[in-house]
């Protein structure tokens, strides 16, 4: 039981999301490997729910009242939008898909949840979207990480 919180909260986590938390539950708690990706998809998924609902409000208010977060914010989104902004206008929902599919720092369900309030995709769209680009970039991960430690 421990491996499994440990597992849904290391994937909950901007940085490692589930490129992290699905190679730490197979290799560490050596758990079965469907457990580990539904977990890890999972806890992967629950930020984005709060991102997607909160973020624009959240951010605003803090910009607002705390100099580093409006200059934090600044960054991110400027970040976000200049890395996104052309494949997002010319591929729409597939580019939000393969966006957070690929495994790599920097993308990810976090960052495809930013893009999608940057670009005012709305939940009911970005969600499922995201969703998708996170199932296929577990799976990548799994199939990496069994043929590593299979």
């Amino acid at each position: 039981m421990a491996g499994i919180i440990e597992t849904f909260f290391l994937a909950m986590t901007p940085v490692g999301e589930l490129r992290a938390s699905l190679p730490v539950a197979l290799a560490a708690y050596n758990m079965n490997w469907l457990l580990a990706f539904l977990v890890s998809v999972i806890g992967n998924l629950v930020p984005v729910i709060f991102l997607l609902l909160f973020l624009g409000s959240v951010s605003e208010w803090l910009s607002l009242k705390i100099k580093i977060c409006n200059k934090f914010f600044s960054w991110l989104f400027e970040r976000t939008r200049r890395k996104s902004s052309a494949r997002i206008e010319k591929y729409g929902s597939i580019a939000l898909i393969s966006f957070v599919a690929i495994p790599l720092p920097f993308t990810g369900a976090w960052t495809g949840a930013v893009a999608a309030f940057l670009f005012g995709i709305p939940f009911k769209k970005a969600f499922p979207l995201i969703a998708a680009g996170v199932v296929i970039s577990g799976a990548i991960v799994l199939l990496l990480t069994q043929t590593v430690y299979g």
